[in-house]
């Protein structure tokens, strides 16, 4: 009787403890996230599952080309006509940053900021484009305030992003891929990261 009392107890104060550890974790540092849709192709399959990152940008500011896992702005809710919920996360990849001047031009993104007064045209490598259909906003220029991100999709004809709905504001923002665990053969640590 006295070991089944001990086990037991021990089994309580291990499930406490474990719990203990695992929910500050996935409430604040990391959790899962499974990607849905195209938007993101090929750089993200429907049906990919990941870790976000959370605590990263509590240290550091996004940087262009990261990858980032955010809250649905309601701008898109809006747009949408209430199709998306409010309550559902987007992945998309950071193209302008605070206090940039995003300029698109048909296929051609161009960012202007003090290093680049005139201009600089992103290589986009990553990007699946069909040439077939030209993309949205075919020569548009938006000035980003402080916090404020210009996101798109990698593929730039299937994506709800910011050409439609407008900058992305910094509080949106839940993290980055930390790892992508599925499918198998593509376990990768940051996937999807670019530097320009």
């Amino acid at each position: 009787m006295q070991d089944t009392k001990s086990t037991i107890k021990e089994v309580f104060f291990t499930v406490i403890i474990s719990l203990a550890v695992i929910i500050p974790i996935r409430m604040y540092i990391a959790q899962p996230f499974i990607v849905s849709g195209d938007s993101m192709d090929n750089t993200f399959r429907n049906g990919q599952y990941l870790i976000v990152d959370e605590i990263s940008y509590r240290f550091h500011a996004p940087q262009r080309g990261d990858v980032l896992i955010f809250k649905i702005p309601p701008e898109a809710v809006e747009i949408s006509a209430g199709v998306l919920g409010k309550n559902i996360y987007f992945i998309k990849r950071i193209i302008g940053l605070p206090g940039e001047t995003v300029q698109i031009n048909g296929n051609d993104v161009i960012i202007f900021n003090t290093a680049n007064p005139n201009g600089m045209k992103l290589t986009e490598n990553y990007t699946l484009v069909n040439k077939l259909i030209p993309t949205k906003n075919l020569d548009e220029k938006i000035t980003l305030k402080d916090n404020e991100y210009f996101v798109m999709g990698d593929n730039r004809n299937n994506s709800s992003d910011s050409r439609y709905w407008g900058p992305l504001s910094g509080n949106l923002i839940k993290g980055r891929p930390l790892v992508r665990l599925w499918p198998f053969n593509l376990i990768s640590l940051f996937p999807g990261k670019v530097n320009y």
